[in-house]
């Protein structure tokens, strides 16, 4: 790890360890002793790359400082910039009518008529999606590849007499159109007969992730679900988690690791919503380890907690992470496709809400779209993600303010004025900060100069990458933003008015 240091005699400092705790902990102090020195300005450029264990002699509020330093690594940057990615639940529950599957239905009742990954991958891409995540295998055991691990696969199935790649198909079409691509891999296994025989299912189950993970191409995310039913004989598996994420950094190391994952945290709940204030920097312990679920308990924290970084959360924890929050929602009621719901596709209103409250929350947007009988999207579906695509599109490439992309370094209290292009009516404001310096604004608000006198418009909490608000249609002259709360001087690195039309 490489800790850099810039003191008031511009003497730099670098300093260089490999898991050495001594080193770690003088880097800390002297880091520590550079903000007081500089009065607490952020004179000293430390950064601690998505982890840091406080050493005993830190006080409350050293530690909330320390906080504002603890940055992304560079896979959860490019991963938060996707901002809106899609979920593919697609196997042999589409043609069952299931949600979960039992493991026992007939490979023979696989057999998309009209399989299209590239009219996915067009219709996502089209709306504005980034990512494509499949579900490679869902808790029956289907395979949408024709894996050597069973014969519970595509390869049973009369698509394609046997001989077809649903994840080759996707991953080539995510290839060709310049989308990522990212894999789920249910750990719940309902047709494996090993599965609650631990040792043996892990090996069985590590042979699956290779692979996925070696035949094709560059995975950006794998995700895996908490889900730990019992398998057909009865037992439940213990997974060896520390295993699974060995071989993804082997294989893949620019791919995110989500949920059950450690880089990146489900929401909490499968609505849409983020959360009112969002800290990517957090307590919550990634993992199920005994070690960390007591830590989280100590904490009285879990992944649906409404506060995860509060101050009096940080002071009493012991290790804080980068760890941001992923929004998963499906665009029907149910994860995989029924005919039955095509009448219940979410409305447009209701996906540009679930945009303002994922995306414009702190967190990624992730977006279940499934396909239908035939391996194709809905036109119901496709219609609607259009039209979502165009509203989000149309919003927010029409700024209103003639200088809002102007990075701002900003202490507790500062302000900072805007101007808004004469005769424009607004509705809504973006703010971001520079994750890579940091998540570090606890509180801000937004007036509007009308008629000679500043009314406030809206407040917020947390900023991180993206905030976005709402508020009653406005014409002004020109936009206030103060920055009320702040853990260290705040990276403003966008400020954004637009309007969002009525819906």
């Amino acid at each position: 790890m490489v800790f850099l240091f810039v003191v008031r005699a511009k003497i730099v400092t670098l300093l260089t360890t490999d898991n050495d705790e001594l080193m770690r902990k003088i880097a800390i102090l002297i880091f520590i002793l550079t903000l007081i020195i500089s009065g607490c300005s952020q004179r000293a450029n430390t950064y601690f790359e998505k982890e840091l264990s406080f050493p005993e002699f830190v006080t409350q509020d050293q530690k909330v400082k320390l906080a504002a330093y603890v940055v992304p690594t560079k896979n959860q940057i490019e991963w938060q910039k996707l901002e809106l990615t899609a979920f593919i639940h697609f196997g042999i529950n589409t043609f069952t009518g299931k949600e979960w599957g039992d493991g026992n239905e007939d490979p023979e009742l696989f057999n998309p008529t009209a399989f299209d990954a590239e009219q996915w991958v067009t219709t996502l891409q089209n709306a504005g999606f980034k990512m494509i995540i499949l579900t490679a295998k869902h808790h029956d055991g289907f395979c949408l590849w024709p894996t050597n691990t069973t014969s519970y696969s595509v390869a049973s199935s009369p698509w394609k007499n046997g001989n077809g790649d649903i994840v080759k198909e996707v991953r080539d079409a995510c290839e060709k159109h310049n989308m990522k691509f990212g894999v789920y891999l249910s750990p719940w296994d309902r047709n494996a007969e090993s599965y609650g025989d631990s040792p043996i299912y892990n090996e069985f189950f590590i042979q699956q992730l290779t692979e996925l993970l070696s035949n094709y191409g560059e995975i950006h995310e794998v995700w895996f679900d908490g889900a730990n039913g019992e398998g057909p004989n009865g037992k439940v598996q213990e997974y060896n988690w520390s295993r699974f994420y060995h071989v993804i950094d082997s294989l893949q190391p620019t791919a995110v690791k989500a949920i059950m994952g450690n880089d990146i945290r489900w929401v909490g709940n499968e609505s849409g919503l983020g959360r009112e204030t969002e800290w990517s920097v957090t307590p919550l312990q990634p993992g199920i380890s005994d070690a960390i679920i007591n830590e989280n308990i100590r904490l009285n924290i879990t992944t649906t907690a409404e506060d995860l970084g509060s101050r009096d959360l940080i002071e009493k924890s012991k290790t804080i992470y980068w760890y941001p929050s992923e929004v998963d929602v499906s665009i029907r009621p149910g994860w995989f496709f029924h005919a039955e719901e095509n009448q219940q596709v979410k409305s447009l209103r209701e996906l540009v809400d679930i945009y303002f409250q994922s995306v414009g929350m702190n967190s990624v947007l992730l977006l279940n779209v499934p396909p239908d009988k035939r391996g194709r999207i809905h036109e119901i579906d496709a219609e609607r993600l259009r039209q979502f695509g165009v509203y989000i599109n149309n919003t927010f490439s029409d700024e209103k303010l003639t200088d809002g992309e102007v990075t701002w370094r900003a202490r507790a209290g500062d302000s900072r004025e805007y101007n808004v292009i004469p005769g424009e009516t607004i509705n809504t404001v973006m703010l971001q900060e520079d994750i890579q310096k940091g998540q570090r604004v606890e509180e801000f608000t937004v007036e509007g100069l009308i008629n000679n006198e500043w009314r406030e418009l809206t407040k917020g909490t947390t900023i991180g990458y993206k905030r976005l608000l709402r508020f009653p249609d406005t014409e002004a002259t020109k936009l206030r933003l103060t920055i009320t709360e702040t853990r260290d001087n705040a990276n403003i690195q966008k400020f954004g008015a637009y309007y969002a039309p009525k819906l």
